[in-house]
């Protein structure tokens, strides 16, 4: 019953890497958008995106570790 837990765990965890995907799909389109709309302030519009890539990813990453520490650290007691 734990190792069910724990699969159905470590999948809800890796659902987070759906949002950070249309998130960053967010941040690029945007970023393209305003760039279309005012193209002077591309250079400064480019850091802004790559902070949101980078802030949005770091969600991915740690749904990503927390789905590794469910499936690897909260092992199963074995009777003996």
């Amino acid at each position: 019953m734990l190792e069910g837990a724990k699969s159905m765990g470590a999948g809800a965890a890796t659902i987070a890497s759906a949002g950070a995907a249309v998130g960053i799909g967010n941040v690029l389109s945007s970023s393209i958008h305003s760039v279309a709309r005012n193209p002077s302030l591309a250079k400064q519009l480019f850091g802004y995106a790559i902070l949101g890539f980078a802030l949005t990813e770091a969600i991915a990453s740690f749904a990503l570790m927390m789905a590794f520490l469910i499936s690897s650290v909260f092992r199963s007691k074995k009777e003996g």
